[in-house]
C-alpha cells in the first residue's frame, strides 16, 4: 500500500509506503551523484521530475522541478514504488545498512545528550510528518545549528517553522540554546 501526503513545501509530496525503509535516522539524496546506496533513489532520479529524494523510515519524499504538476507524477511514482518493491530488493544498501556509529556517552557532553533527546523526542517526529527530518550539526557558543533535510529543505516555511517553533521550543526546554539556525 502507497498513499501520498501533502507537505508544507508545495513543491515536495511525501509518499508513505508499508514497509521499513531504513532503521536508524534519514537519508537525503540531492541529486543523483549522492546515490550510490541507494537503488530506490538512484532510479527516482530517472524521471525527469525528480529535483531531490528523501527517504524515512517508512516513507519516500519527492520534491519535484518546476514545471511538472503532481497530477501527473503521483501515479508515475506510486507505479515506480510498487514495481521497486515487488523486486524484494532493499531500498537502501551499503553505508545505509550499518547502524550509524554513536557517539559514546562519556564522549558526549550532556547538554549535548539533552539537546538531541528533544530534537528525537519533540522535533524530528513533528518533522518527519512533513516529509522530511531535522539533523543537529552542533552547539557552541549558545548557537544550535541543525541541518534540514527532505520537504524541508527549501520549503517557503521553513523559517518560519526553525525560528518561531524548533527555536521557541528549544530555547525554552534548554535555556543554554539562545538561538537556532539552519547549516
Amino acid at each position: 500500500m502507497i498513499y501520498t501526503e501533502i507537505t508544507p513545501n508545495p513543491a515536495s509530496l511525501k509518499f508513505v509506503v508499508d514497509r521499513i525503509l531504513i532503521r536508524n535516522g534519514s537519508a537525503d539524496f540531492p541529486d543523483v551523484s549522492e546515490t550510490e546506496d541507494a537503488p530506490i533513489a538512484r532510479k527516482l532520479f530517472d524521471f525527469r521530475f525528480v529535483d531531490r529524494v528523501f527517504v524515512g523510515m517508512n516513507f519516500v519524499t519527492i520534491t519535484k522541478k518546476e514545471g511538472f504538476q503532481w497530477e501527473e507524477i503521483i501515479p508515475l511514482v506510486k507505479n515506480y514504488l510498487k514495481s521497486f518493491f515487488a523486486t524484494e530488493q532493499p531500498a537502501l544498501t551499503g553505508k545505509f545498512d550499518v547502524a550509524a556509529e554513536e557517539i559514546s556517552e562519556e564522549e558526549e557532553d550532556d547538554l549535548t545528550r539533552r539537546i538531541k533527546e528533544l530534537l528525537d523526542s519533540h522535533v524530528r517526529p513533528a518533522v518527519a510528518m512533513d516529509g522530511g527530518d531535522i539533523i543537529y550539526e552542533d552547539f557552541h557558543d549558545g548557537v544550535l545549528r541543525l541541518r534540514m533535510q527532505g520537504s524541508c529543505s527549501g520549503c517557503p516555511s521553513s523559517t518560519v517553522t526553525l525560528k518561531r517553533g524548533i527555536e521557541g521550543l528549544v530555547t525554552r526546554m534548554i535555556p543554554e540554546v539562545k538561538v537556532v539556525e539552519a547549516v
